[in-house]
């Protein structure tokens, strides 16, 4: 049986652009099912977090990302308009957060329709990449989907029809990631092992090669 993995995805996450540059890659060869479970940013989820995050977070977490970026070759920018409403000159979450839910929400329909990791891969270009200013506004969410062959209508109707499941999925989807042991993203979790953050693909490759020579030896 082909191993699973839990990819556990956040579309605030700069860290989760940048393990989809990597990933699809890195497991071509490794026939391992990915699935994708997207849930909510932490500002989102806990919205004291930024008040209780020591100075030093935001200024390390900027300088690691762009020095991430730039060791894997990937343009970044923090994305126009940010997916996260947060009040003038603050992190602090607004209350109404239409932009980080339809993708959240989107991101579950298109895991259904068994094309989770392109739509996450697409739409981190179309909002990390630093090509687009109003990423929400015009044809450009449907057109980034058009090249992963999904239909943002077709996704918005479900999302509409069946917005009460899509969030319990949600949820249970945040419920299942501290039970495998993180609350953080991006978290890949195999057999119930959790690999937090995209630098710890390569144990995570590391892990499924164990795997794999267990089976060929059995």
């Amino acid at each position: 049986m082909s191993p699973k993995i839990d990819l556990y995805w956040s579309f605030r996450s700069p860290y989760c652009y940048l393990l989809g540059h990597q990933l699809r890659s890195a497991l071509a060869d490794r026939d391992a099912a990915i699935v994708l479970r997207p849930v909510y940013p932490a500002a989102v989820r806990n919205t004291e977090f930024f008040e209780r995050v020591d100075p030093l977070w935001f200024s390390y977490f900027a300088l690691d990302v762009r020095r991430t970026a730039e060791m894997l070759g990937v343009p970044i920018r923090w994305p126009v308009p940010d997916p996260v409403a947060v009040a003038p000159g603050t992190q602090q979450p607004l209350p109404d957060q239409p932009l980080i839910k339809r993708l959240t929400r989107l991101a579950v329909a298109a895991e259904e329709s068994g094309a989770g990791l392109a739509f996450a891969e697409r739409v981190g270009d179309l909002l990390w990449r630093g090509e687009v200013d109003g990423w929400h506004e015009g044809d450009h969410l449907a057109r980034a989907l058009a090249a992963a062959d999904l239909d943002l209508d077709e996704l918005d109707a479900i999302i509409v029809r069946d917005r009460d499941r899509i969030d319990a999925e949600i949820a249970r989807n945040e419920r299942d990631q501290r039970e495998a042991g993180h609350w953080g993203v991006p978290l890949m979790v195999l057999d119930g092992e959790p690999f937090f953050g995209q630098d710890r693909l390569p144990a995570l490759l590391w892990r499924l090669e164990q795997r794999r020579n267990a089976a060929g030896t059995a």
